[in-house]
Parts: C-alpha cells; sequence; structure tokens
C-alpha cells in the first residue's frame, strides 16, 4: 500500500470521531492486536512481498551518532513504519 491509497481508504472513515483508537493486526490471519504506538519513516529493503528491513535515514543517523546503524544499502525506498504498542 501506498501512502496516497492509505490516505484514501483513510478518507473514508471521517465519520468516526477523533478519538476513536487505530490497532494494528499481529498476523494477516489476525492472531492478535495491538494499538498504534508510533509512526515513523525511514528505509525500507524488501526481501520479497511480504518481507523486508528497516534501515536509519542519513538524518536519523546524524541525529543520533551513538546509535550504530550502518548505510543502509542500494536499492532502499523512503517508507512509513507503523509501530504497535506491543
Amino acid at each position: 500500500m501506498t501512502l496516497a491509497e492509505l490516505r484514501q481508504q483513510l478518507a473514508t472513515f471521517d465519520h468516526l470521531p477523533g478519538d476513536t483508537p487505530v490497532v494494528l493486526a499481529n498476523s494477516a490471519e489476525g492472531n492478535g492486536f495491538s494499538p498504534l504506538a508510533v509512526i515513523d519513516d525511514a528505509l525500507y529493503e524488501a526481501h520479497n512481498t511480504y518481507t523486508g528491513d528497516w534501515y536509519a535515514t542519513d538524518q536519523m543517523r546524524a541525529q543520533n551518532p551513538e546509535n550504530d546503524w550502518g548505510p543502509a544499502p542500494y536499492g532502499t525506498v523512503p517508507a512509513l513504519f507503523l509501530w504497535p504498542t506491543s
């Protein structure tokens, strides 16, 4: 899903009140659920249609030099990451 697609889908829920919880499924099968905690932008490297890896941006590495983040590999793309509470 792209950010444009997400925005389009979220627009269909404009009728819901602002305090409506946002909850993430722990798996595609719905084996568990956790409230959305953080939305972050970083870099993504897809391994296949289902999985991939998160990488820090150059800006994130510059702002947090104490972290041991290596550079992102070639082919990563900017992405939004939705982090669950647990």
